[in-house]
């Protein structure tokens, strides 16, 4: 069985990496859950407002939110059990990696696009 990933900060827009996010852990063989607060569909799927909302376990959170909003999520992904959440280029600050690690969470930093084996430039 796939791992389940969270997309934290998902778009319909094809475009935004968000949405490219979607697609490439799709292509990946993974299960992948939109967080979105104002879509409810993305790439035929559908979103949630938050983590806190998805019924059953999350394997990773990967974040595609400015780091102001990160650090809201953060406090969601630990009290969901997340036990891993990745920085894309633009989400991470120092501070928010550390609490992550405070919060007991793995914490990745760098594009989880390449890092899964997809080429962002192709989706």
């Amino acid at each position: 069985m796939g791992r389940i990933v969270a997309v934290i900060g998902a778009s319909s827009n094809r475009r935004k990496f968000g949405n490219k996010a979607v697609r490439a852990f799709l292509n990946q063989g993974y299960t992948v859950i939109p967080i979105n607060q104002s879509e409810a569909v993305i790439e035929g799927l559908t979103a949630y407002r938050s983590v806190l909302d998805v019924p059953g376990p999350i394997d990773l959170a990967t974040l595609y939110v400015p780091p102001s909003v990160g650090r809201v999520v953060l406090e969601d992904v630990a009290q969901k059990g997340i036990p891993e959440v990745w920085f894309n280029p633009g989400t991470d600050s120092p501070d928010l990696v550390e609490r992550a690690r405070a919060l007991s969470l793995t914490a990745v930093t760098g594009c989880s696009i390449l890092r899964i084996g997809e080429n962002p430039g192709t989706l």
